[in-house]
């Protein structure tokens, strides 16, 4: 949804564990930004301790009537259980995704040159990766419907055939304008040699490729991607898959960039507002000691801006403050590893950066 001539609304979700940290960080440069109107509301464990559920209905109104939707973090062992009628901070995040019909999670994965050794993975395995993985997110077994017995457990996977054609257009439409235009490939990942959902997504994903000639098509069984992500992450360009397989993937591309907290998020419907948030998880072994990387969110933020607020100008300046931020050599604690003209700084000192470099 584009920005009015008013202040763009936006609803807050700082959620729990860093949450509210990260989230204060990625306020303070939206105010250096422009003027923005922001709603806070509860969301994860924080709603359930203070509202009893995870997302309340006047929540998800206010979401509903937004420009975009920023959010930190949700979960923590504090509301860990295995009973199947407790409330769970994740219920909060997919009555969010349901709620708002944000079928479609966009996560790019681009290392900054300065944390090219900062990956698990060698420099020359990981130079030149600039993908982005298109993941279904209202369907598939987290959705599905779930059953627990004395002795056994059911969770049902489904996907519809409207449901795969609509992320599988998204996502050849991202390839086509990466390219600039014209052009792209598309990488289709499933198990179609064992689930019938996957070969029904297999099925569906083809007939769309033949909506884009001009872009190319490939598909991977995703035990395949998940190697060929780790030994040639180059090779993608737009990866599109289901729910679960999505979620794993993404989190295993996002150690390319060197850190889970480098990878933003974007969630993504039909004319609505979207939701914009880190990748990461609540992290509550560190939550409150200002040492938590806000980067993923300020990306986030550049995310938000773009793809949320219609202002592309200003989400560029966001990312080259973010990579004039770590060329200076400022690194947190995920990202440090002690070499020659690495300073380690916390939060707030590396939003300070930022916030300089822009």
């Amino acid at each position: 949804m584009s920005a009015s001539t008013a202040d763009p609304r936006i609803v807050v979700l700082a959620g729990d564990g860093i949450g509210p940290e990260i989230v204060a960080a990625a306020r303070r440069l939206l105010d250096v930004l422009g003027s923005f109107d922001y709603d806070e509301q509860l969301i994860g464990g924080i709603s359930i301790d203070e509202l009893g559920t995870p997302l309340s209905d006047d929540a998800l109104a206010a979401c509903r009537s937004a420009d975009a939707v920023l959010l930190g973090a949700v979960g923590g062992p504090k509301w860990d259980t295995t009973d199947p009628d407790a409330p769970r901070p994740e219920q909060g995040l997919l009555g969010l995704r349901k709620g708002l019909g944000l079928y479609a999670n966009l996560r790019p994965v681009k290392p900054f040159g300065a944390l090219l050794d900062a990956s698990p993975l060698r420099r020359e395995r990981i130079e030149g990766t600039d993908l982005l993985v298109v993941r279904e997110l209202t369907g598939g077994i987290y959705f599905g419907r779930k059953e627990r017995r004395p002795e056994a457990a059911i969770d049902e996977c489904v996907y519809t055939s409207a449901e795969v054609e609509r992320i599988a257009a998204t996502a050849f439409a991202a390839a086509r304008r990466r390219s600039g235009g014209r052009g792209g490939r598309v990488t289709s990942v499933d198990k179609a040699n064992v689930l019938e959902t996957s070969r029904l997504w297999r099925e569906v994903v083809g007939a769309v490729a033949s909506r884009f000639d001009d872009v190319e098509l490939d598909h991977l069984l995703v035990d395949n991607a998940a190697m060929q992500l780790v030994s040639d992450p180059a090779r993608f360009d737009v990866i599109v898959t289901e729910n679960m397989f999505g979620d794993i993937l993404s989190d295993e591309a996002a150690m390319i960039t060197g850190s889970l907290g480098m990878l933003p998020s974007a969630s993504l419907g039909e004319g609505g507002p979207g939701v914009f948030e880190p990748v990461h998880g609540s992290a509550p072994d560190i939550a409150g000691e200002g040492t938590a990387n806000p980067l993923a969110t300020l990306l986030s933020v550049a995310m938000m801006l773009r793809d949320g607020l219609d202002r592309g100008p200003e989400a560029d300046r966001v990312e080259a403050a973010v990579d004039a931020a770590l060329a200076g050599g400022l690194r947190t604690a995920d990202l440090f590893t002690g070499a020659d003209g690495e300073r380690r700084v916390g939060t707030a000192e590396m939003t300070d950066a930022v916030i300089a470099a822009l």
